[in-house]
Order: structure tokens, then sequence, then C-alpha cells
């Protein structure tokens, strides 16, 4: 399956209750998938008028503690970035999905990685965070649905995953996550006592992000705060390959990792010994591991279909204890393994100098 359909697919039977869309290429394959299975499950399907309706149809449907998600690709993602932080504010669990494309501005329908600051920066206004994974497969596009769905639930937060366009348009054999792993890792999930499902013999629940009483949206920030250190202690993943001896690191998600980890091999093959590191998760970003593999004095070489976005959190997380260097391509220029082991030769030659 393609990556759209295989994520679709995989979303289905995480328990998506209701999709709410607007095409956009290069992710149009999700909401003509969405349209075709979610009526066949007797779930809900809306094509919205827009990506701002898209966003608002999911507080909504979220709002009631219903499993639901929307998808776009990077123009549509940005007009979406207010609702996504009403829903980060509201507390509300839900699954966004960013199959990334050239920018900035309409750019170009060629995959990016440019949209890593939006995502793991927040985005929208105020102080919030999103969990925000980077699949680098078909299959892990895939997988990683139902963990979106239980960990947007566990803690109540929207869930983005970015996902390059060549890991939405590529063809791979895929295991499509059925019901029987729908909660992941065993998680005991909350009780959602907080949903609008009427208030008939209860108290009434109200959802909102509006709160104008004096110092009431401070603490609500400081809650938040403790809820997003909860996340960072307990929910980052990565990936580590043939770190422990290497002279060069390469930094890498999604498409990046897979062309990166071939050059490694390539270079290993000639003698130069060069690991991998590739974060899963963006949000929380997995700085301990790349701290530790500081530590041996190795360079660091980021590589992202992009100017540079996350180099700056790899440059914190090394923290000056190694050089780090970036090389990328942004607007839809793809990396090469060709392109990433001359650059790989070229630093090990100047180190030697």
């Amino acid at each position: 399956m393609c990556g759209n359909e295989a994520m679709a697919e995989a979303a289905i039977q995480a328990g998506l209750d209701a999709y709410f869309g607007y095409p956009i290429t290069p992710q149009n394959e999700v909401t003509a998938y969405m349209s075709q299975r979610m009526p066949e499950e007797k779930r809900v399907f809306v094509q919205s008028e827009s990506e701002l309706a898209a966003i608002n149809m999911v507080f909504g449907a979220a709002a009631t503690g219903k499993r639901t998600m929307t998808s776009s690709s990077s123009p549509g993602i940005s007009l979406m970035q207010e609702g996504i932080s009403y829903l980060a504010a509201a507390e509300l669990p839900c699954v966004i999905v960013n199959v990334m494309r050239g920018g900035p501005g309409l750019g170009n329908i060629a995959p990016s990685q440019g949209d890593y600051f939006q995502s793991v920066k927040g985005g929208g206004h105020g102080d919030y965070h999103c969990i925000v994974f980077g699949p680098s497969s078909v299959q892990e596009f895939a997988d990683i649905m139902p963990l979106a769905f239980d960990l947007a639930d566990k803690y109540r937060t929207p869930a983005i995953i970015l996902a390059d366009g060549i890991i939405g348009q590529m063809m791979e054999p895929v295991v499509i996550p059925t019901n029987s792993k729908l909660t992941t890792q065993n998680l005991k999930l909350p009780k959602k006592d907080w949903a609008l499902t009427g208030a008939d013999g209860r108290k009434q629940n109200i959802v909102r992000s509006l709160w104008l009483g004096d110092g009431v949206v401070e603490q609500h920030n400081y809650d938040l705060q403790a809820k997003y250190r909860q996340i960072e202690k307990n929910e980052i993943r990565c990936e580590q390959s043939d770190v422990d001896d290497a002279d060069i690191v390469i930094v890498a998600y999604g498409i990046c990792a897979r062309i990166a980890r071939r050059a490694a091999q390539q270079a290993r093959e000639q003698g130069i010994k060069v690991g991998c590191i590739r974060p899963i998760t963006l949000w929380p970003f997995p700085s301990e591991s790349i701290s530790k593999a500081a530590d041996k004095s190795p360079i660091f070489l980021v590589v992202e279909m992009s100017c540079g976005q996350m180099v700056e959190d790899v440059r914190l997380a090394v923290a000056g204890k190694s050089p780090v260097v970036f090389w990328g391509r942004p607007g839809g220029g793809i990396v090469t393994v060709e392109k990433v082991l001359e650059k790989i030769e070229q630093l090990i030659k100047k180190a030697k100098k």
C-alpha cells in the first residue's frame, strides 16, 4: 500500500470515530480512502469546506470523547494552527497528520521536511506542545497510528504525525495493526469523564480555552507544563545503530534517516566508522541519547530536507561537546545516498587535516 492509505486504514483499525479533512497534494489519498472506508464502517467522514473548518470539526468531535483526526499538507496545516492551539489549551486528544511538501508559501508538491519548527515548537500561539512523530517507512506510518491515538488519550493532547511526501506516496509491503492492538503497550487509558456526553444525572462538563479570572490562565499554563514534563520523561523514542565506535554520527528522521543509514553502511565498507541516530519522536526530542553519544566526541552530521531546523535541537543536545554540521536540501529537493556519502568523506578528510 502507499503510505497515505496504510496510515488511513491503521487509523480506522485504531478506533477512529470521525475524520474531517480537505484535499491537498500530496495527501489526497487519505481523504479519498477515508471517504470510502469510513461510511463502510458506519463512522463519520466529512470533506470540510476548508482546513479551518476541518480542525474546528475535530475540536467539536474530540470534545465529545470520540477518537478523531484530520490530515493535510504544509499550507493546510498552517491554516489549522489556531485550532491546534485551542485543542492543546482545551486538553482535547486528537491526531493530526501532515504529509509535508515544499515551501514556504504554496511552494510545490514535492517532499520536504520544512515543517519541523512548526510542529515541535508549537506553531500556534501560546506556550504548548504536541506529541510529534516522524515515521521513516510505510509500516511505521501505520504502526504509529494506534500509539498516537493512545498517547493523545492518555495525556489529553493533540498528536502530530510528520510524514514527508515520500513516506505518504511510496508503496511498500505493510501489515496493518488490527483491533487486537487497540491499546499499545498495554496502556491503561483514563476514562473520558471530562467529555461532553450530556449532563443528565451528573454535573455538566465545560470544554473551553478561555479563562478570564485573575491568574487562571497562568495556573493553567503551569499545569500544562507539568504534563509536558511527564511526556518528556516517559515518551521519548529513538533508534540508534553503530554509534558506540563512530567517528561520525548522522542524525536524521523520516525518509532522510533511511538514506543516511544506507550512506553510513557504504561508509563502513570504506573503513569510515559512521553511526546513525533516528529520532522517532520529534517532540519529545531524544536529547539525552544524542548528549551521551557526544561524550565520545564524534562529528555530528544532521541531514534534513530543509535549510536546517532539527539541527538546532541537535546542537542544544550536543551542548558544544562535539562539532555539529548540517547538510540538506530545501523546497522539495531530495537528498541522495551519494551526496550524504560525499559529505561524510569531506568531513573525514577535514578531520584528518
